[in-house]
């Protein structure tokens, strides 16, 4: 079982714990009459004697009930720091049962090592964005796992840690790709998330000095959710696939309603093998002017 003080690190306070099955039956609670059963009388052959059948109105008072008792049981369950919008989207995940071994797993993590990023970070891409405002998806892989390093964006630090590698490559294609960029000085992306570009990692934690320690722990389940929804619910967005593991964690991205633009990794190990000169910021630019939308200022940092 998941200790309290565990759970309070990841999720809003719970007044009150009910299961998913008495918060159900709660709110069904004097919906519908019960049909008494009539008792045949014996030695006779009678026929069964069958419950009336449900009229379509209380079929969907059922529904609606059972519908509104398993959200409000979710909503007990979002993690800290959540975005309301993204919230909305993503409220069936957090009662599922990978979700509930995984945030069990990442509380046992933070009471044994140092975990990244902190709990109030892990989500920051929910809540720099508006879920409806995303118009690029640029995946990575593993959160940053040195100190003060990893804040909920991928490829992202915060003032003052210098810019580490990859970031440092991304900044020189910008400044070969977009005109007048110039490096920013820093490392923190905050300013294309607020411009809906989404940083997203496809898993969200990592023990300390230790990389891809959590992974197959169940974030890339929840972040494949993630990229579903996108991919589904909204038009014209564009996903940079940078590196064989976020090809395939795209692979199921609609390519006649989106823009996929893939290529190496900027990473120092693969850069020079098609990074550089890929221009992936200004076609990005180009797609969303053609789709009616503004521009992201790759400068704005």
């Amino acid at each position: 079982m998941i200790g309290q003080k565990s759970i309070n690190s990841f999720f809003t306070p719970i007044s009150k714990k009910r299961s998913s099955s008495e918060a159900f039956v709660e709110a069904c609670k004097g919906e519908i009459t019960p049909v008494k059963k009539t008792k045949l009388p014996e030695g006779e052959q009678a026929a069964k004697v069958a419950s009336p059948p449900l009229s379509p109105e209380q079929l969907d008072r059922i529904q609606r009930n059972k519908t509104a008792a398993l959200q409000k049981l979710a909503a007990r369950h979002v993690p800290e720091g959540f975005g309301e919008s993204w919230k909305q989207e993503l409220l069936s995940e957090f009662t599922k049962p990978y979700f509930i071994k995984l945030i069990s797993f990442i509380s046992e993590e933070r009471k044994r090592y140092t975990v990244y990023p902190p709990p109030h970070q892990v989500f920051t891409w929910t809540q720099t964005c508006d879920i409806r405002d995303v118009k690029v998806v640029i995946l990575g892989q593993d959160p940053y796992h040195g100190p003060n390093q990893a804040h909920g964006l991928c490829f992202s630090v915060q003032k003052p840690v210098p810019p580490p590698p990859s970031l440092e490559n991304m900044y020189k294609e910008l400044q070969t790709d977009v005109e007048d960029f110039v490096h920013p000085g820093h490392g923190d992306l905050t300013g294309w998330a607020k411009q809906g570009v989404l940083l997203l990692n496809a898993v969200l934690t990592v023990r300390a000095h230790n990389a891809n320690s959590h992974k197959e722990k169940g974030w890339e389940q929840f972040t494949d959710s993630v990229v579903s929804q996108l991919n589904k619910n909204l038009d014209g967005l564009v996903f940079m696939l940078w590196g064989a593991y976020a090809q395939k964690k795209g692979i199921s991205i609609d390519r006649k309603r989106h823009l996929v633009l893939q290529t190496v990794h900027p990473s120092p190990l693969s850069a020079h093998r098609g990074f550089f000169g890929c221009r992936h910021f200004s076609k990005t630019n180009s797609y969303l002017e053609d789709m009616g939308k503004k521009a992201i200022d790759w400068k704005a940092l």
